[in-house]
């Protein structure tokens, strides 16, 4: 049976319950420190899967829709590492998945275009943004899904953005886009023909590849997601880096991000250069704190010396650890910083924008203290019923999972990797109807639909 169509449902006359996370859990509540006893039922114990796929608690079920090297409607195939993912509202019952693939430089097999790129000539040059040193197309960029929740099917996919590398999460913006960003610093010269670190536009609705123009005025460094506050058109970025920043970039004009503007990092009010982490015993702050913060403006955004985050942090911004997913929330954003906190379990951060000049507010929203609970978690999205979910990615033998967290900082097991390759979760996302949580499973390169009772926690 083709995985594509495959459809699994997981219920407790079906299967066998996955009793052994729920004796787990009773142990790691009895050993939580005070300051973290905080995991929560959730919807219930996992259930193991017999297809080796995805653990969900009773009643959930999931549809493999795509997968890594399957042919599309544009006759590329669909690339391999599917990672950050965003989804839109399209015509009756269908959605628009705009999906980022972390195709390296290194992963010359796994592009658009197949192993020894032998789809090159299906590629129009004036739609790739760069290519290796030998001419053959880069292989990261997005692509773009068009999915029926009523008919539980993909109804077209196509490439939208290529030429790219290590695109690796984004964000979704108020006028209908993917903000696509690439995580790495490649310097013209060493194994591609032009720079790259840059964010990429692509609309939601484009019906084939989009121009690959990068927004240079929003930074060179290593991003990771982005946000957009819908009152204010400014965008919030991350970067996946053990000491790296917060930056936000104010637009010249609201919602053309290509009209340039002001790239700035985040700063604690009173104290410059913080460190957030909580690494190595020097603890700034704990669970449920908030500190004032402000934002200083950057200069030689376009960084040549792969410096930028050297620059801000000698200039005040705040050190975080590995910025990753990035979600906006109710007047808020949430984001994780994947090893953060003492154990390097991981954080997750609350920002909270002034709307009259005052200081910004900056929570921590969460800090692990047992990765058994909570570990490395990456990209996250506020769900409709108001928790976050978040993306573990953390490749051990305990498996990746997909996390809830209540707006109490409360933690809950959503789903369980089980697939022999063990890889990360990403790119999670939810239907505009709250029907239909969508992932990626970077390895061997799934995109899933889930479904079930979200708002009956």
């Amino acid at each position: 049976m083709s995985f594509s169509r495959r459809h699994v449902l997981v219920g407790s006359t079906a299967l066998v319950a996955f009793t052994g996370l729920s004796r787990r859990a009773r142990a790691q509540d009895a050993q939580a420190t005070e300051s973290y006893a905080n995991q929560v039922t959730g919807y219930g114990p996992l259930v193991l899967d017999p297809e080796g796929i995805l653990d969900l608690p009773a009643g959930f079920t999931y549809r493999v829709i795509r997968q890594s090297g399957e042919t599309m409607d544009d006759g590329l195939l669909m690339p391999g590492k599917p990672d950050g993912m965003g989804c839109f509202a399209g015509e009756g019952s269908q959605v628009i998945l705009v999906c980022n693939h972390e195709v390296k430089p290194r992963h010359r097999d796994l592009g658009p275009t197949g192993i020894g790129h032998r789809l090159r000539d299906q590629l129009p040059a004036d739609k790739v943004y760069d290519t290796y040193l030998d001419g053959h197309p880069m292989g990261g960029g997005t692509t773009t899904v068009v999915y029926d929740l009523a008919e539980q099917r993909v109804v077209r996919q196509h490439l939208s953005l290529t030429g790219t590398a290590t695109n690796c999460a984004g964000g979704v913006t108020p006028w209908r886009s993917w903000l696509s960003c690439e995580e790495i610093e490649l310097t013209a010269g060493a194994q591609s023909n032009r720079d790259h670190g840059w964010v990429f536009e692509v609309p939601a609705d484009a019906q084939g590849l989009v121009d690959p123009i990068p927004l240079k005025a929003m930074g060179r460094f290593e991003h990771e997601a982005a946000c957009v506050d819908p009152a204010t058109s400014i965008v919030y970025l991350t970067e996946d880096k053990d000491d790296s920043l917060l930056y936000r970039f104010i637009p010249t004009t609201p919602g053309q991000l290509i009209d340039g503007g002001r790239l700035q990092a985040l700063v604690i009010d009173g104290a410059p250069g913080a460190d957030t982490r909580n690494w190595n015993g020097a603890i700034l702050w704990r669970m449920g704190d908030w500190l004032d913060a402000r934002w200083v403006d950057l200069e030689d955004v376009e960084s040549p010396h792969e410096d930028l985050r050297i620059r801000g942090h000698a200039a005040g911004a705040a050190l975080f650890a590995r910025g990753e997913g990035l979600t906006w929330g109710n007047g808020d954003l949430f984001f994780a910083c994947t090893s953060g906190g003492a154990n390097r379990s991981g954080q997750i951060m609350r920002l909270v924008p002034s709307r009259d000049g005052a200081a910004d507010r900056l929570q921590l929203f969460l800090e692990s203290a047992d990765e058994q609970v909570y570990d490395y978690g990456d990209n996250l999205t506020v769900a409709p019923w108001g928790d976050l979910l978040v993306c573990e990615d953390r490749y051990t033998e305990e498996r990746t999972h997909l996390r809830g967290v209540t707006p109490e900082g409360q933690v809950y097991t959503i789903a369980r990797n089980a697939h022999a390759e063990n890889a990360e979760f990403a790119g999670v996302c939810v239907s505009p109807d709250g029907s239909t949580v969508f992932v990626n499973v970077m390895d061997p390169g799934y995109t899933l639909a889930i479904t079930g009772r979200w708002h009956s926690r």
